[in-house]
């Protein structure tokens, strides 16, 4: 396996230099830990209705969605009784789908339990990068529709230090010799774990830098 320094080198050069990577690359959000409920469920269902979708559609109507979930308050989406589910199903300010239409349901449900864990912001902000994968498999198990590639870019677009096992990311971590193949197996997921610890002991550098740093290397 090569080291930071030695992959980042090879993304400079693709880059047009050091100076040029840098500019394109993503860093955490410092106060993500303070990301409000609703934003989190935002964040979450955007990601959950751009899964399998075109991604330009959702983000195009998504004012709308925010209208049709009243802000994405938790106590009203957890709430949501069947009637009020039925007419999201006739709203043409949002896609409707309707198996996700109810995980807002669901996982403001979720959410509402982090609260006696701490809340939101802290147990998903302020989970341990070095145990990434165990915030994933959480995400999988208690939120709903929040497992796989849909957890990693929920977890990114709200802010947090996060890798997203991309096609590019997974072909450098094959390359590297981290996994044979995308990383679906809790083994293989703790083999990438234990790759990006290490390249973070090197650089110094958040989860998120060596997940984009990977992905410009291809």
């Amino acid at each position: 396996m090569r080291s930071f320094d030695e992959i980042y080198a090879i993304s400079s050069a693709r880059h047009g230099g050091a100076a040029a990577l840098e500019a394109k690359l993503q860093r955490p959000d410092p106060n993500v830990t303070a990301l409000p409920e609703d934003r989190w469920l935002s964040v979450m269902t955007k990601c959950i209705f751009q899964a399998g979708f075109n991604w330009k559609v959702i983000e195009a109507k998504w004012a709308g969605f925010e209208e049709a979930f009243e802000g994405f308050d938790l106590g009203k989406a957890a709430f949501m009784d069947d009637d009020r589910l039925d007419a999201l199903l006739r709203d043409t300010r949002i896609v409707r789908n309707g198996a996700k239409i109810a995980t807002v349901r669901d996982n403001a449900a979720f959410l509402m339990e982090l609260r006696a864990e701490g809340g939101a912001g802290q147990v998903l902000g302020g989970w341990p990068s070095e145990d990434y994968i165990g915030l994933l498999d959480m995400l999988k198990t208690r939120g709903s529709r929040l497992g796989a590639m849909t957890g990693q870019y929920a977890m990114r677009f709200a802010g947090r230090d996060a890798f997203i096992l991309s096609q590019d990311v997974t072909a450098r971590l094959v390359t590297e010799g981290v996994i044979d193949k995308p990383a679906t197996s809790k083994t293989a997921m703790r083999a990438v774990q234990a790759a990006f610890n290490d390249w973070r002991a090197q650089s110094g550098r958040s989860l998120t830098e060596i997940s984009r740093v990977l992905a410009f290397s291809v």
